[in-house]
């Protein structure tokens, strides 16, 4: 089982960095609203600039968290714990804006692995 759980760290990480980092400023089918960047998913969402920024930086935090705790395990339920309270977050902002359920599909996919990572 413990192998199943790093891997499914390492697949949380770089689904954050994959968002954050690589695909920040592209269009995705997953962006609240008419959103095509993150910037404008905040605003869809009507939050400021540094919440965006306070968030990204939050997620980054955790993902790097998440490979470290394949070496040091203690770091490891803090940030799935963290991640899984962002994804609670992002489920809650794609229903204020009345997002389709399938634009919570993958922040609904990250906390529940987020969970399990956690919990094992």
């Amino acid at each position: 089982m413990e192998t199943i759980a790093i891997i499914i760290q390492i697949i949380i990480a770089l689904g954050i960095f994959n968002v954050w980092i690589l695909r920040f400023s592209k269009t995705s089918e997953w962006r609240g609203g008419d959103a095509t960047n993150m910037k404008e998913e905040f605003a869809v969402y009507g939050l400021p600039e540094w919440v965006m920024k306070v968030v990204g930086a939050l997620k980054l935090l955790l993902a790097a968290g998440l490979i470290a705790g394949i070496w040091w395990p203690k770091f490891t339920p803090v940030a799935a714990y963290g991640i899984a309270i962002l994804m609670l977050g992002a489920i809650a902002m794609h229903f204020k804006v009345k997002d389709p359920l399938k634009k919570s599909l993958p922040a609904f996919t990250l906390l529940v692995f987020s969970l399990l990572v956690a919990l094992v």
